[in-house]
Parts: structure tokens; sequence; C-alpha cells
């Protein structure tokens, strides 16, 4: 009898074990993707999720907090930056598979006010930005690590107004912060994704940088070296399939 109840009570330990990996695979691949792709990679996974897949778990930062979680061994299968530099830091730590590494959105970066501001300002090399925020102060992703706030600070440095307003950021952790800030009237004026200015109501756009202010803006997407959900791979190529460009394409993303 206590052979028999060992026997039960090994069998009842495999079975745990087994369910426990089924379990790990019952829900659809862990997705780190930058903040400005909210509502339209939501509506990606939901109409994948529609085909009969595994609804996708996503988890929505700045690509640079981000690619620090995966650094220190964050699970994810999956990663979506906002620029190529924080995909790059993943690569050159071997981190992502470099053979599922593709660039497949484009973005532009605009000054907003919120929506009953009456602010006019044309951008353009040295306009008075400085003086149209007076008091207030200017809100933006983190100039040095957040991929929106890079392309700022590198905007307004080419168009010669950065040093006049450095000393006035208000540094968000990420670029929906600082769309946040803007909306909710604590900063006068920000700079964010045009797909984000379009996502709030609370906000206008007062101007849209020129592209040759700043470096492309680019979005690249690669499956992380330790992805282990077996819909991953099918998933990315959704995503940047035509029909999956189509859905970015719908919330005013450029598509490559």
């Amino acid at each position: 009898m206590i052979r028999i109840g060992r026997w039960f009570a090994a069998l009842a330990l495999l079975l745990t074990f087994a369910t426990a990996n089924q379990a790990a695979y019952a829900q659809g691949p862990v997705v780190l993707a930058a903040a400005s792709l909210r509502e339209s990679l939501n509506t990606a996974a939901d109409r994948w999720a529609a085909k009969g897949h595994e609804h996708p778990v996503i988890s929505y930062a700045a690509s640079s907090a981000l690619a620090r979680q995966i650094e220190a061994g964050a699970p994810a299968d999956m990663f979506l930056s906002a620029d190529e530099e924080w995909m790059d830091y993943l690569q050159t730590r071997k981190l992502i598979r470099t053979s599922t590494r593709q660039s497949f959105l484009a973005n532009d970066i605009v000054l907003i006010a919120p929506k009953a501001s009456t602010v006019k300002l044309s951008v353009k090399p040295g306009f008075p930005l400085a003086r149209a925020l007076g008091n207030g102060r200017l809100a933006m992703g983190e100039p040095n690590s957040v991929p929106a706030g890079r392309y700022g600070k590198e905007a307004l440095q080419k168009l010669g107004v950065w040093d006049s307003v450095s000393g006035k950021v208000a540094a968000g952790e990420s670029v929906r912060v600082a769309l946040a800030f803007v909306s909710r009237g604590e900063a006068p004026l920000g700079v964010v994704y045009a797909t984000d200015a379009r996502q709030d109501p609370g906000v206008r756009v007062v101007g849209v940088f020129p592209r040759s202010s700043h470096k492309p803006i680019s979005y690249p997407i690669a499956l992380t070296a330790k992805a282990a959900s077996p819909d991953a791979e099918a998933f990315r190529r959704f995503l940047v399939s035509k029909e999956g460009k189509a859905i970015f394409a719908q919330y005013g993303f450029g598509t490559n």
C-alpha cells in the first residue's frame, strides 16, 4: 500500500508539472512594446486573436526601459522599439534573434499644445519656442534615453533652439507621460509623435518638425533570444505583413 501511495504521489507530481508546462504555453506571446504603439498594437493583437490564436500579452513603456528589462532577464518573446538604437543595444548583447529583426513602421514628431491653447508657432530654424513657453515647461520624453525625447532634442538642436529651452524641459519617462503633461494643462507645449497627438483629444498640433531636422523615426521588431512561445514568430510575421501594416496605418504610422 505504501508503494502504491508513493506511485500515486509521483504521478500527481508529474501531472502537476505537465499542467504547469501547458499553462506556460496557454497564453499568447509576451510582447514588450514602445508606449506610442498602445492603441495600434492592441488592435492588431485583437485581430490576431480573432483568427483563433491565443491573445498576446503586451506591456508598454519607453523603449529604453523595456530594453533594460530584457537585459535584466525579464521574460519576453518579442520587442518592438521606437528607435533603432535600443534594438541595436540588445543586438550587440546577443539578446535578440537578429534573423527576425525588421524595421517596419515610421512616424513624425510634432509640437503640441493643450486643446484650448491659442499659441501659434511655425516650426522652423530659430523659431521663438522659449518665448512661447514663458514660465512654463516643454514636455517631452527624457531627451537622453527615451526615443521621442532623443528625436525631439536632435530636431531642436538642428533648428538652433535647444540651448534656449533645455533648462525648461519637463522630461517624462515615456512619450505618453509627456503627452499627458500637455493634455492635463501642466505644460503649455510638448514634443510627441504625430500618432500620439491623434489619440488624445485634449491636445492640438501646433506644428510638425521637418523630417530633415532629425534622423528617420524607425520602429524595428524582433524576437528575443529567449523567445519561448510557439506563436511568437507567427505573430511577428502577421504584424509586418500587409494586413498588419494596414492596421498601423489606420493609426497614422508610416509603413516600410
